[in-house]
C-alpha cells in the first residue's frame, strides 16, 4: 500500500498532468460501473478512488452519461476487439483454430473477479440498452462489428477449403456470438468455472463440426 506521502505526490501528478488525470477516472469508472452496474455507480466513489476533485471529473465529462460512453469506447470496446475480433483479421491460418485457440485464451486469461462479474458489455447490454439508445447504439455496432469480424474469417475459410460449405456464415457468427455471451452470463449466474468450461466446450465442439 502506498504511504501518504506517496499517496499525495501522485495525486498532485495527476492534477499537473490533465491527460493523465482523465485516464484515472475512465480507470476509476470503469471499475465502479463493472461493480455496480451504471445506474448505481457513483460518481462520489469514483472521485474518490481517481483522487481528484469533482471539478476535475467535469472538466474532462460533461456528465456522467459522457463517463459511462467514454468508458465503453475506450476500454471496454478496445478490449472485446483485442481478444476477439484483431485476431480474425489478420487474414492467416484457419479461423475456425483461431476460435477455438481465442476461447481457450480466454478461459485461462479469466480471474475470479471476471467470473463474479461477468461480461461488462453483456451487463450494460441487458442494464441499458432497453432505457438509453446511446448506449443501445454503441452496443449494438460493436457486436455487429464482432459478427463481421467471424464471418468475413469463416468466408475466407471456405474460399480456401478449411471451413465447410455447409453453413451460412452469417448464421454461424451470430450463433457463436450470441454462445459466447451466452456462456459468460450463465457463469456469472451460477458462479461457477466449471460452467463455464463446459459451454466454452460446447461452443469449440461446434466449431470442429465446421472443418472442410
Amino acid at each position: 500500500m502506498l504511504d501518504k506521502e506517496t499517496a499525495e505526490q501522485e495525486r498532485f501528478a495527476r492534477i499537473r498532468d490533465p491527460g493523465q488525470t482523465r485516464q484515472v477516472l475512465l480507470e476509476a469508472a470503469e471499475r465502479e460501473i463493472h461493480l455496480h452496474g451504471y445506474q448505481a455507480a457513483s460518481l462520489s466513489q469514483i472521485i474518490t478512488e481517481a483522487g481528484v476533485t469533482k471539478g476535475a471529473l467535469y472538466h474532462h465529462f460533461a456528465n456522467k452519461q459522457a463517463l459511462g460512453f467514454a468508458v465503453f469506447d475506450e476500454i471496454w470496446a478496445p478490449q472485446l476487439r483485442s481478444i476477439w475480433t484483431e485476431p480474425l483479421l489478420g487474414g492467416k491460418g484457419n479461423p475456425l483454430q483461431v476460435l477455438i485457440d481465442t476461447i481457450a485464451k480466454a478461459g485461462d486469461s479469466m480471474q475470479e473477479e471476471d467470473l463474479a462479474l461477468g461480461c461488462p458489455i453483456n451487463n450494460l447490454a441487458q442494464e441499458m440498452s432497453p432505457i438509453n439508445e446511446g448506449f443501445r447504439i454503441r452496443i449494438n455496432r460493436l457486436l455487429e462489428e464482432w459478427r463481421d469480424a467471424i464471418a468475413v474469417a469463416l468466408r475466407r475459410g471456405q474460399a480456401e477449403g478449411l471451413v465447410t460449405r455447409r453453413v451460412a456464415a452469417e448464421t454461424a457468427a451470430a450463433l457463436l456470438v450470441a454462445s459466447f455471451e451466452g456462456c459468460l452470463g450463465m457463469a456469472k449466474n451460477a458462479q461457477s468455472r466449471e460452467l463455464l468450461a463446459r459451454c466454452s466446450g460446447g461452443v469449440t465442439d461446434y466449431l470442429e463440426t465446421l472443418r472442410a
